[in-house]
C-alpha cells in the first residue's frame, strides 16, 4: 500500500450548532443594540415648541441668505463674462 495524502480545501470548521448559536448571539447583539438606542434617545434634551420655531425661522433666514448671496454671485459672474467676451 503507498502512502497516499489527500489535500483538501479550508473549511471554516463550522458545525450546525454553531450556527444556531451565532444566529443567537446575533439576535442578542440586535436586542442590546435597540436597548441601547433607546437609552440614548431618552438623554435628548427635546426642544419645545417656541424653540423649536425659532430656530426653524433662523434655519429658513440662513438658507433663504445663502440662496441669495449664491445667486448674486452667480448674476456678478455671467455679466462679467458677458462683458468680456460679448455674449449676448
Amino acid at each position: 500500500m503507498s502512502n497516499l495524502k489527500f489535500v483538501t480545501s479550508p473549511t471554516n470548521n463550522q458545525d450546525p450548532s454553531n450556527e444556531k448559536s451565532s444566529e443567537i448571539e446575533v439576535s442578542k447583539k440586535q436586542k442590546n443594540f435597540f436597548i441601547s438606542t433607546y437609552d440614548e434617545l431618552k438623554l435628548v434634551v427635546w426642544p419645545n415648541k417656541q424653540q423649536l420655531f425659532s430656530e426653524s425661522v433662523a434655519v429658513i433666514i440662513m438658507v433663504s441668505f445663502s440662496a441669495a448671496a449664491i445667486a448674486a454671485v452667480s448674476r456678478f459672474y455671467g455679466w462679467a463674462a458677458a462683458q468680456i467676451f460679448q455674449l449676448n
